[in-house]
């Protein structure tokens, strides 16, 4: 199992390196993994007060961009998070915190306040409110750090289409991993959060079978892409019949 898991990961890596920049969707999340967040960049928080990423990020820290009129995907993200904390074996503002940026200029702080109202209300166990963030910005500043993690997002009307993704971040600033979806099994999260204690990065799996979908602008969805899909189709099957030959091939001897 563990055989075939590496060769439909070199697969679907070898498809994504031989795919033209042109044909990768403008909406969706380029990993950085490893890079250092922009710690000097200024939001404002709740009340509106001027604060920067460095003075909030002290402990390891769970990063969501979203916006606070969205309609979409952030819902169900922002509720599949509140889900998984209520199961967390950690506690919060000690061992961990959550910072909710919005990406829509647009927003002010008093909506960034009654959206923090509202998760807090949710959370079914103690959770100092200082514990849950939520900013603010301008679009300078937003793109700033939404380049840093690789976050794209397109306007669409009066809205914006964009991943639903979670970012883990170090004591230091240090993006380590990336979670992909609207539910986040509570173990996923917890060990990630560990993990972002000792400053170890792990890759996305689930980003790699991502890469066989793309944007269809017209539909506002994700479809599959029949020539991605195909690629690492191929390649899947070269690797497997290099993998058979080999392992056939040291049976006789």
């Amino acid at each position: 199992m563990l055989i075939v898991s590496i060769v439909l990961a070199l697969a679907f890596a070898a498809a994504g390196r031989a795919a033209p920049a042109a044909d990768r969707p403008e909406v969706g999340v380029d990993e950085h993994l490893g890079a250092t967040l922009p710690l000097e960049v200024r939001f404002k928080d709740e009340e509106g007060r001027t604060v920067t990423l460095g003075r909030l990020i002290d402990k390891p820290t769970i990063l969501t961009l979203n916006y606070y009129r969205c309609a979409g995907i952030c819902t169900p993200l922002l509720n599949g998070l509140v889900d998984a904390l209520n199961e967390l074996k950690l506690e919060p503002a000690k061992d961990f915190q959550v910072v909710t940026v919005s990406f829509d200029e647009r927003d002010i702080p008093e909506m960034a306040k009654k959206k923090r109202q509202n998760y807090l209300r949710q959370l079914q166990r103690p959770f100092p409110p200082a514990a849950w963030r939520f900013l603010t910005g301008q679009a300078p500043e937003i793109k700033v750090l939404t380049d840093a993690v690789g976050f794209q997002f397109k306007p669409y009307g009066a809205e914006f289409i964009h991943a639903g993704v979670i970012f883990i971040i170090s004591p230091h600033g240090l993006l380590t991993r990336y979670m992909y979806g609207t539910s986040f099994p509570p173990v996923d999260l917890q060990t990630a959060l560990d993990e972002a204690v000792r400053e170890q990065t792990r890759p996305s799996v689930i980003k790699s079978l991502a890469f066989c979908y793309t944007y269809d602008s017209a539909g506002r969805r994700y479809i599959v892409s029949v020539t991605r899909l195909v690629g690492a189709f191929s390649v899947l099957m070269v690797l497997l019949t290099v993998f058979l030959a080999v392992f056939w091939d040291r049976k006789k001897t």
